[in-house]
C-alpha cells in the first residue's frame, strides 16, 4: 500500500459551492495524482487518482454523462 502525504496541501473547493457549507468536495493535485476529499470532514479519508484519470472523470461530469435523471 502506498500513502500520499497531504497535511500541507492547499485543498480546493469548487467556486460553486458557495459559502453554507453543506456537501462539497476539496481537491489537491500532487505530482501526477489528484486527491479528493469532503470538506466537512479534512481529516477523513481522501481518494486518490491518477491525473489522467481525474481529467476524464471531469471532462465526463462537465458533459452530463453522470447526470441523474428524477
Amino acid at each position: 500500500m502506498t500513502f500520499l502525504e497531504v497535511s500541507n496541501a492547499q485543498w480546493r473547493k469548487s467556486s460553486r459551492s458557495g459559502g453554507q457549507g453543506g456537501d462539497c468536495l476539496e481537491v489537491v493535485g500532487l505530482n501526477e495524482v489528484v486527491a479528493v476529499r469532503d470538506s466537512k470532514d479534512p481529516d477523513g479519508p481522501k481518494l486518490a487518482f491518477g491525473a489522467g484519470e481525474w481529467r476524464t472523470f471531469a471532462r465526463r461530469v462537465k458533459a452530463s454523462e453522470f447526470d441523474l435523471e428524477v
